[in-house]
This record gives structure tokens, sequence and C-alpha cells, in this order.
């Protein structure tokens, strides 16, 4: 059984920092993409970021420049560095793993930035 576990998120001021991370357990074979996606209620979500086991990464338009995405490919766990927090990033966010086969998604973690 698999289980993805997302931790970090909270309230923050605007202009603010959070960590988050995610660290997948159980059998998980050939890990390809990890990521980060978000959503607020009645939109459709959408990707923050990912990073390929090379450590290539892409990002929203919304967020380059603030966020960083980065992984432990041995520990299987992905983190995602928030700097300048704007009430806009104010979300649920979801851990991602893709491989070959399925894909894997947490339970989300709920971020809040006030203004």
């Amino acid at each position: 059984q698999v289980q993805l576990v997302e931790s970090g998120g909270g309230l923050v001021q605007a202009g603010g920092s959070l960590r988050l991370s995610c660290a997948a357990s159980g059998s998980i074979f050939s890990i390809k993409v990890m990521g980060w996606y978000r959503r607020v209620p009645g939109k459709q979500r959408e990707l923050v970021a990912r990073i390929t086991s090379g450590g290539l990464t892409n990002y929203a338009d919304s967020v380059k420049g603030r966020f960083t995405i980065s992984r432990d490919n041995a520990k299987n766990t992905v983190y995602l560095q928030m700097n300048s927090l704007k009430p806009e990033d104010t979300a649920v966010y979801y851990c991602s793993v893709f491989t070959p086969v399925y894909d894997y998604w947490g339970q989300g973690t709920q971020v809040t930035v006030s203004s």
C-alpha cells in the first residue's frame, strides 16, 4: 500500500515563507516525476511545480522566482520552498508522484496566506 504524507502547511502572513514536505512510503518503483499541485474551491487543480528524477524542474508562471522544488530520490521525498507568499497562493496543496504504471496523490495540506 502506497501513502504520501504532506507536512508544513499552515497560516502565514503575506511576504512570509513556508516549506512543504512530502514523504512517499510503500512499494513504489521507477518514480519519474514528483510535484506539487494546488486547488481552490470552485477552480480546477493547477500545476505549481514539478521535478524529474534527473533534477529538471518547471514552474507555474505565477510562482516563478518565488517557489523552489527539490527532491531526495533516495528517500522518495519532495519539497517545496515557498517564499514571498501572497494571498493568491492560498489553496490546498497536493503532493504527486508519477510512475510509468500509476499516479499517486497525497491528501493535501492547507496553505493560508493572510493580508
